[in-house]
């Protein structure tokens, strides 16, 4: 009973602390920094108006300090609570681009997640992900890819993304008047045809059989136009 009364003592001590310190922790397993330490503290903090050093803890509102990071569009998800030591941490992490909305005004360029809600550019940050423009210059919004049909455009961008080889390979996509798709490549003059986003995958092991067995044997510069749109067809041109 001795044991347990000090513990509940010690329990409400600690919980009766001000805070010591904030503590910052962001996520970075995807080598992105579109937020940092400092912007992190200065939303917690309203940009200092709001100093939580020496705060009490019922004058904090830690749900309110979350949802005030998770406005961020850069954040994908945050935590804030406080340790045995009066100690208040923020574990932020972010939100990941999966490609790049080209603009025919690049200061109106913007980026799209995996779930195609757009993020804008950063200041702090440039991620390197597949830029996605229509043919003619016409610009493209996130919001073309929330419905049934966009969402088609999406699994193609997201294949892209959660692929390094073709995460690496595929230099600059393009929708065409007709919807169908197009792309440059980092390695190889040859633009590729690809069609309607369906069949993403075998389309693509279509284009490596391309790789593997053509190039090694002709050159790379042998042919300018790489068509995989049609099944169990490679049309070189």
């Amino acid at each position: 009973m001795l044991f347990t009364a000090l513990a509940v003592f010690a329990g409400v001590r600690q919980a009766q602390r001000p805070v010591s310190n904030v503590i910052v922790t962001i996520g970075n397993e995807f080598n992105n920094y579109f937020i940092s330490e400092q912007e992190v503290t200065a939303l917690l903090t309203r940009n200092g108006n709001q100093r939580l050093e020496g705060a009490r803890p019922e004058d904090l509102n830690l749900k309110g300090l979350e949802a005030r990071l998770k406005a961020h569009s850069f954040v994908k998800d945050a935590q804030v609570y406080r340790d045995l030591a009066g100690n208040l941490h923020a574990d932020v992490r972010q939100n990941r681009p999966i490609a790049r909305l080209v603009h025919p005004d690049t200061r109106q360029d913007s980026y799209i997640d995996n779930t195609g809600s757009r993020l804008p550019l950063s200041g702090l940050f440039t991620a390197r992900v597949v830029p996605i423009a229509r043919q003619g210059g016409q610009p493209l919004q996130a919001a073309f890819f929330q419905d049934s049909t966009g969402h088609r455009y999406l699994d193609f961008l997201r294949f892209i993304d959660e692929h390094p080889f073709w995460r690496a390979q595929v230099a600059e996509v393009f929708i065409g008047p007709n919807g169908k798709l197009s792309f440059t490549q980092q390695v190889g003059d040859q633009r590729v045809e690809f069609g309607f986003p369906e069949n993403i995958s075998e389309k693509f092991a279509k284009l490596m059989v391309f790789y593997r067995q053509i190039p090694p044997v002709l050159g790379w510069d042998t042919y300018h136009r790489v068509n995989v749109e049609f099944k169990d067809q490679i049309i070189c041109e």
